[in-house]
């Protein structure tokens, strides 16, 4: 460890990993360093034996659950968006080549309906398609009939957006129109706002409706681009977990001159005279030289860098059934709109299976995540737990979200922000774009095409 390098990178989450293969790729010599044994930080995935020596140490697995080969469970579960931000670094850096992917099934949305005539016509329901279809949209309960047809002409409305072109702005300013103007325009009810904001848009809360309507109106193009890549749902997802993503990005910086230490403790950043860091220390008192780091929050906790400013409460539930009322989906997302249960911030349902190689098969993982608003988190997301059925066992975690208190260019020292409970990887691609354009002075070229074999991995 005792040597010179252009960039250190602390901790082996995938933004971090991301960052490393692509200074690798422009030249940097980089060390990535890792406190513990195995790539992945705060978003591996873990096997059957480790994940219950993290939860519950010196406790073993049920027999029947099988071997660890068969298990690859997230500790921080995100889907991939097709046409995100973070498919497209995957492309730009063909990190592609080195992972399988499946599509996921569908997603869902919560929204109470009463039973139907005392129940004779079924029962209350919770959970609803978000069509993916013209076909599945005339079906689906989630909005009356004329509601459907004040929704077709706002999709149709933000389909057929140009920019460039003002005939299709109906006389809106995407700079100055606020969102919630453009949904009275089309006199959308609440429910359907909801489901807008919340399923397509991915909002967290409300706030964005008093914005203007440009960031919204591109989020919403974008699920509708990414449901038209493959048909039936806008998220794909990798065979064996998310951990494969941190351990292709540093297969990318190895092969382009990285050096890796895993297991490797840091006590703390060294800086000279000017401020600027110079190094970083281990535990065991070596210290690597560098003009340049990059870390996750953790390694930064108790130091000016960081500031807490929040929590997220995670639970991660094996269930020997499919999620009900999601059409024995193999994977799904739900999500629960917060204003469905009196909330600030919504609550996300990942489901996944052994379809992709993450679990035993006949068993299911489905991990809930939301913002704390108490000082009772699994209360907050019990709502979530008694829609998945029978859970057979349940892991929490309650974990601080920390963001970084400057930009790094005065140090030296890039931070990057803690994952927050969202189902995508889109805030945690802006991130790294965030970080990269601190880092060159420039925006992350994503314009080169890929190619074709490329194209076909995804």
């Amino acid at each position: 460890m005792d040597e010179t390098y252009d960039v250190i990178v602390c901790g082996t989450g995938l933004k971090e990993c991301i960052l490393s293969g692509l200074l690798s790729v422009h030249g940097k010599k980089v060390l990535h360093v890792d406190r513990n044994p195995y790539y992945g930080g705060d978003s591996a995935s873990l096997n059957l034996t480790n994940l219950y020596e993290k939860f519950r140490a010196g406790e073993k697995p049920p027999p029947d659950y099988g071997s660890n080969r068969d298990w690859n469970v997230d500790l921080i579960p995100k889907f991939v968006m097709a046409c995100g931000k973070l498919v497209k670094i995957l492309l730009t850096t063909k990190v592609t080549r080195y992972l399988e992917w499946q599509v996921v099934e569908g997603t869902y949305v919560y929204q109470f309906q009463k039973a139907m005539l005392g129940g004779l016509l079924g029962g209350p329901k919770f959970i609803h398609k978000v069509p993916s279809n013209d076909m599945e949209a005339l079906r689906s309960p989630l909005m009356p009939l004329l509601e459907k047809n004040r929704c077709k002409n706002f999709f149709h409305f933000v389909a057929h957006w140009e920019d460039s072109d003002p005939k299709t702005h109906q006389g809106f300013d995407r700079n100055r129109t606020t969102m919630q103007q453009v949904y009275d325009h089309f006199g959308l009810q609440p429910n359907t706002i909801d489901f807008v904001g919340h399923a397509l848009a991915l909002y967290r809360t409300d706030e964005y409706e008093q914005k203007p309507m440009g960031e919204c109106l591109d989020k919403i193009k974008l699920y509708m681009y990414s449901i038209s890549r493959y048909g039936q749902s806008p998220f794909i997802y990798p065979v064996y977990g998310l951990g494969g993503l941190p351990e292709g990005f540093s297969r990318l910086s190895a092969i382009h001159g990285g050096t890796y230490m895993l297991n490797k403790p840091i006590a703390g950043f060294e800086y000279d005279a000017d401020g600027k860091v110079c190094g970083v220390k281990s535990t065991e008192g070596e210290v690597a030289k560098c003009s340049m780091v990059v870390c996750d929050p953790s390694y930064a906790v108790g130091t000016k860098k960081v500031r807490a400013v929040g929590k997220v409460v995670r639970a991660i539930c094996i269930l020997s059934a499919p999620v009900p009322d999601t059409n024995n989906a193999g994977s799904c997302q739900i999500i629960i709109p917060q204003k469905q249960v009196e909330r600030h911030h919504d609550i996300y349902v990942m489901v996944m299976s052994s379809i992709h190689c993450v679990c035993k098969k006949g068993k299911y993982i489905a991990i809930v995540s939301t913002t704390v608003e108490t000082n009772n988190p699994q209360a907050e997301i019990q709502c979530a737990l008694e829609l998945l059925g029978p859970i057979e066992e349940k892991f929490i975690s309650v974990s601080d979200v920390y963001e970084p208190t400057d930009d790094g260019k005065t140090d030296q020292v890039f931070v990057s922000s803690s994952y927050d409970a969202t189902s995508h990887f889109e805030s945690a691609s802006d991130d790294v774009l965030r970080i990269w354009k601190n880092i060159m002075g420039n925006d992350l070229d994503l314009s080169i095409r890929a190619d074709p074999e490329d194209l076909s991995e995804m």
